[in-house]
C-alpha cells in the first residue's frame, strides 16, 4: 500500500457514515492527514466547508442524505455545489465524489442483455417513479462534474453498490438493515429482484485508488457481484445457521429475475481486486452485524467515528 508523502492533508465529508468512516480508516492506513465533516447539514453551510477544507490537498465528498423523502433532494444537491465551490475557493486540486450504482442502473428501458458500465445514467423521471434517493444522487453527480468543470477541479467519482462490511459507525445504515431484517426473521417474503453488491473495504481502496493515481477520470463503477434475493438469503443462512432466517418465499410467482451483466474493468485496471461477497468482513462474523432482536450474539466492533483520538484526525461537527 502506498503512504502519502508528509502526511498529506485531505477531507472527507460525512466521516462518521459507514462509507465515509471506511474511507476515513483506509486514508489513515496510508498515511494522510484527515479532516472529516460529520453531519449531512454541514454540506449546506459553505462557511463551515471552507474551514474544513482550508489546508487540504484532496476532499472526498461522501455525505449524502439516505432518503426517499423528495424534500432532501436539495441537502444532495446544493450541498455538492457547496463542497465543489469551497473546494475551488479552498485550493483544493482533487475532489472525490461518492455517488450511487443507482445513478447508473435505473433505466427501464435498458436492454437485459446491456453491460452495464460507467456509460449508462439511470433515468430521471423513473427515478422520481421509485427511488427519490436514486433521484438526488444522479442530479447532484451531474451537478459535481458541471460546477468542478466550471470551476478548474478534478472530479472523479466512484458509483458503489449496495455497501456490506462490518459498521464502524454506531448506528445501523440502509444497507446493513437490508440484511439485518432478515438476520431477525421479520422478513418472511422476498422480492423477486436482484441487487449489486461490494465489500466496504473494496469501496474505501476504490476511493483511495482513484485519489491517488493522476491518470484516473470520470466514473468507476464499484460492484463485486450481482445476487437475486433468494441467493442472497440462502448465502447468509448457510453462514449465519444460529439466526431465525424465516424468509423462504418469493413474493411473486413469476419468472425469476435474471441477474444482469456489468463491468468493473475500470477499477480492477488501478489495481483493484474484488472481495467475494461470502468473504466480506463481518458477514463471516455475526458479532460484527447489529444483533438482532431475540438474538443473544454480543455486538463486536460497533465503533464509533467520533470517538476517534487519532492525531492523524481533526472531526468536525459544527
Amino acid at each position: 500500500m502506498a503512504k502519502a508523502e508528509g502526511g498529506k492533508m485531505v477531507c472527507v465529508t460525512g466521516a462518521g457514515g459507514f462509507i465515509g468512516s471506511w474511507v476515513v480508516k483506509e486514508l489513515l492506513l496510508r498515511g494522510y492527514a484527515v479532516r472529516g465533516t460529520a453531519r449531512d447539514p454541514y454540506v449546506m453551510d459553505y462557511d463551515s466547508l471552507s474551514v474544513a477544507f482550508n489546508g487540504c490537498e484532496g476532499v472526498f465528498h461522501v455525505a449524502s442524505p439516505v432518503s426517499v423523502d423528495p424534500r432532501l433532494v436539495p441537502v444532495a444537491v446544493e450541498g455538492t455545489k457547496n463542497v465543489i465551490n469551497a473546494a475551488a475557493d479552498m485550493g483544493v486540486r482533487r475532489v472525490v465524489f461518492t455517488s450511487t450504482f443507482g445513478a447508473v442502473h435505473m433505466d427501464p428501458n435498458r436492454s437485459h442483455d446491456t453491460v452495464v458500465d460507467e456509460s449508462c445514467w439511470s433515468n430521471l423521471e423513473f427515478c422520481k417513479q421509485k427511488d427519490w434517493y436514486c433521484y438526488a444522487k444522479t442530479v447532484a453527480e451531474m451537478v459535481a462534474a458541471e460546477q468542478a468543470s466550471k470551476r478548474g477541479i478534478q472530479l472523479v467519482v466512484v458509483l458503489p453498490a449496495m455497501t456490506l462490511g462490518q459498521m464502524l459507525q454506531s448506528t445501523i445504515n440502509p444497507s446493513i438493515r437490508h440484511i439485518a431484517d432478515f438476520l431477525n426473521g421479520s422478513r418472511k417474503t422476498h422480492r423477486n429482484a436482484v441487487a449489486g453488491y461490494v465489500d466496504a473495504r473494496d469501496v474505501a481502496r476504490a476511493h483511495a485508488l482513484v485519489y491517488e493515481d493522476p491518470k484516473a477520470h470520470g466514473r468507476y463503477l464499484c460492484i463485486a457481484s450481482v445476487l437475486h434475493r433468494s441467493e442472497l438469503i440462502q448465502m447468509i443462512r448457510e453462514l449465519f445457521p444460529q439466526y431465525p432466517i424465516t424468509c423462504n418465499k418469493c413474493e411473486d410467482s413469476k419468472q425469476m429475475v435474471q441477474p444482469f451483466k456489468f463491468s468493473n474493468q475500470r477499477l480492477r485496471d488501478l489495481g483493484l481486486t474484488f472481495t467475494p461477497i461470502k468473504e466480506t468482513e463481518g458477514a463471516q462474523q455475526a458479532g460484527n452485524l447489529p444483533v438482532p432482536e431475540g438474538c443473544t450474539d454480543p455486538v463486536a466492533n460497533n465503533f464509533d467515528p467520533t470517538a476517534m483520538s487519532n492525531d492523524s484526525i481533526c472531526l468536525y461537527t459544527f
